[in-house]
């Protein structure tokens, strides 16, 4: 049956299981990482059946999604970056993205990285259901410090997306500080100098935040090669 606006009419929902759900699926990220996430496990710990998981969502990615939605990245969603300056685009995604990965324990932190590395299209799905997590430099903050003259056409995150989220999560796993001092200091020295460099080569690999990073190239004849030397 349906409502005459179009809606399926159904039970409401429940808060009280959307809370435990979401929480059980960051619990098993924590353990097993992003291949260890199913409908069943989560079903299994939350004492529910797998159909009330797929009346919410319809994949694992879109559960693992609303469940950092609803914990490490908890804000209002589409909150653009856009203070007027790069350096202050920047500081806020710094901001932001060391305020997520602190709402996590280091190893969930951990984890949801490798579960981006796992699931490429993960990284883009929750940058568009959250808005910028600060993972990744947005396009349009570039083309707007292209505009006001900030950086040279031709500029690439490379520096960003490799540099910042790696150097937030070192610090975060070996409980060391961020603050304002020290994101001053990586927005100054490293972050900016290397975006305004970045135009002079061409083209510039995908950071590990970027989403789509490139795996190693591994030589399967070099065991031998070690062999028979």
């Amino acid at each position: 049956m349906t409502y005459q606006n179009g809606t399926a009419r159904g039970r409401p929902r429940d808060a009280a299981l959307d809370q435990r759900i979401t929480a059980v699926v960051l619990e098993v990220l924590a353990e097993s990482g992003y291949q260890g996430v199913s409908f069943e496990e989560v079903a299994r710990r939350c004492q529910t059946s797998k159909a009330s998981l797929y009346r919410r969502w319809g994949s694992k990615r879109e559960m693992v999604i609303a469940a950092v939605k609803a914990g490490p990245a908890r804000r209002e969603a589409g909150e653009p970056i856009d203070t007027g300056t790069l350096r202050g685009d920047v500081l806020s995604l710094c901001r932001r993205l060391d305020q997520t990965m602190r709402a996590a324990d280091s190893q969930t932190a951990m984890l949801l990285l490798q579960a981006g590395l796992e699931d490429p299209d993960l990284c883009q799905a929750i940058e568009n259901a959250v808005g910028p997590t600060g993972a990744r430099l947005p396009r349009q903050v570039i083309d707007n410090a292209i505009a006001r003259g900030e950086l040279p056409h031709g500029a690439d995150p490379f520096a960003f997306e490799e540099v910042v989220g790696a150097a937030l999560l070192l610090r975060r796993v070996n409980d060391l500080a961020v603050d304002e001092e020290y994101l001053s200091a990586l927005v100054d020295t490293v972050v900016i100098p290397a975006l305004k460099a970045s135009s002079r080569r061409a083209p510039l690999p995908a950071g590990i935040f970027s989403g789509r990073p490139a795996p190693a190239a591994h030589d399967s004849a070099a065991p031998d090669a070690k062999e028979n030397a």
